[in-house]
């Protein structure tokens, strides 16, 4: 039955989305990877050429893993890890050099950050028994990790959390929830959640509470809504308007999305509160059952423009169908939602940056909204918003200016490497998707070689 809904939804919300697929390229002028220093350029370079081949990605993933096993606190290669991988997807191991980083990307013209926290507890085989103060210790030490990131993260930033990062006690718990219904969560994690939210709010930072595996995902999305209720119709920062101050993500490839979606957006509706959004389409393809995703790609790109069309534009009528009693009728953003369009998808965020600046010239009130890509990946996507944004402030009204985000982990060159390996290897077929980066860091070395030679040439 959802399944015959979401193809309903599908085929009504995409026909807004379908005159939006041919956009007019960004302005000409500076090219959009200009901004990026040359070092970077040459390692996204490397890193997307293994990552683009998934021979060379399972090799290096399965060799970096046996290091990381023996060499278990400290970078096995002598100080590479921390020129090539580290430097490329982290923000530092110290608050001084997390702070450098991210002050770093603001200059660019980056909007902010979402930070990550990389150590997280090590799960071990279940013994049957319960050692209670085991978990309590997890749960404190991702708590204080936490708090540590929301102290790092600046007014306007983003926090991400990953809730099976607090121990193998939470672990079980979500499991738990998932299969019967009948397990909260633990009250150590309660507790921690609390003190995390009311630290967020006191410094005007967001949370974003990962997407994980299937086996955990319905507990999950249940945890995030208790918080959304709570802590999502507050006035958040300066803006004299409830803001979401948590963030649940949803997977656009999982069929059963727009269903979850539209129960959470009737209870944001009837409850007054904020629903908060992070759009993704999808990593666990090829860890979870694979009934549960659209049959193929197209599929699922077309849901996640349909999905991010219905809230940009406010138009819920296309979600009636999952609801046991309709809303209401209602114009844009008649809803509250706050959305952060997670995506290295070039024509989604295109599609996304039209209909925002068709609402803008028409003088329609806009969503709270961002854009996020990881940091070292999709950077040609990323840039190209940081150069539209600063075109739209300086071009007077009817336009959009986008807030580019960019999204990286912080702690040691050890933690690090392994949390970017454990993601990798659940991510794996998103991992390998990154040959449009490789070729656009191509192309940009190109043209730094030839507009050098051009130069001396000239002298």
């Amino acid at each position: 039955m959802a399944s015959r809904h979401t193809r309903s939804l599908l085929r009504q919300v995409s026909t807004t989305a379908r005159p939006l697929q041919h956009q007019t390229p960004p302005p000409a002028g500076i090219p959009p990877l200009s901004i990026l220093p040359l070092s970077a350029v040459v390692r996204t370079l490397a890193i997307t050429t293994i990552s683009s081949s998934p021979v060379l990605l399972n090799t290096a993933l399965r060799g970096l893993d046996k290091l990381l096993q023996r060499e278990r606190n400290a970078d096995p290669f002598g100080g590479l890890l921390r020129r090539t991988l580290y430097a490329q997807f982290c923000a530092g191991e110290t608050p001084e050099e997390v702070g450098r980083t991210v002050a770093q990307l603001k200059q660019l013209g980056f909007a902010g950050v979402i930070l990550g926290y990389a150590r997280e507890a090590e799960t071990v085989a279940d013994t049957g028994t319960k050692d209670t103060a085991r978990a309590a210790r997890e749960i404190r030490e991702w708590a204080d990790g936490t708090l540590k990131t929301v102290d790092l993260a600046g007014d306007g930033d983003m926090v991400a959390l990953k809730l099976t990062g607090a121990g193998q006690a939470v672990v079980e718990h979500l499991l738990r929830r998932s299969t019967d219904g009948q397990a909260p969560p633990p009250p150590e994690l309660e507790e921690a959640l609390a003190e995390i939210c009311e630290r967020a709010g006191e410094r005007n930072v967001r949370l974003l509470v990962d997407a994980e595996h299937d086996a955990v995902q319905k507990a999950i999305d249940e945890w995030v809504l208790r918080l959304q209720r709570q802590y999502n119709n507050r006035d958040q920062g300066p803006i004299s308007k409830p803001r979401a101050l948590v963030y649940g993500t949803y997977q656009a490839y999982r069929k059963s999305t727009p269903e979850v979606l539209a129960r959470h957006l009737a209870a944001a509706q009837s409850e007054g509160f904020v629903l908060g959004v992070k759009l993704v389409r999808g990593a666990y393809l090829g860890s979870d059952p694979r009934h549960l995703f659209w049959e193929t790609k197209q599929g699922t790109d077309e849901a996640y423009d349909a999905i991010a069309a219905a809230l940009i534009t406010g138009d819920y009528s296309k979600f009636r169908s999952f609801l046991p009693a309709q809303l209401p009728e209602m114009g844009n953003n008649a809803l509250r939602v706050d959305l952060v369009l997670a995506t290295h998808n070039r024509q989604s965020v295109r599609n996304a940056r039209a209909l925002r600046n068709q609402q803008a010239q028409a003088g329609r009130p806009l969503i709270e909204m961002a854009y996020a890509q990881l940091q070292g990946m999709a950077d040609d996507l990323s840039c190209e918003l940081v150069k539209e944004a600063k075109a739209a402030r300086s071009g007077g009204p009817g336009q959009e200016i986008p807030k580019p985000y960019k999204y990286l982990v912080w702690g040691s060159v050890n933690e690090c490497t392994r949390y970017l390996v454990r993601r990798a290897q659940e991510n794996r077929d998103a991992a390998c998707r990154t040959e449009d980066s490789r070729q656009a860091m191509l192309e940009e070395l190109k043209r730094r070689i030839g507009a050098a030679v051009k130069g001396r040439s000239q002298a």
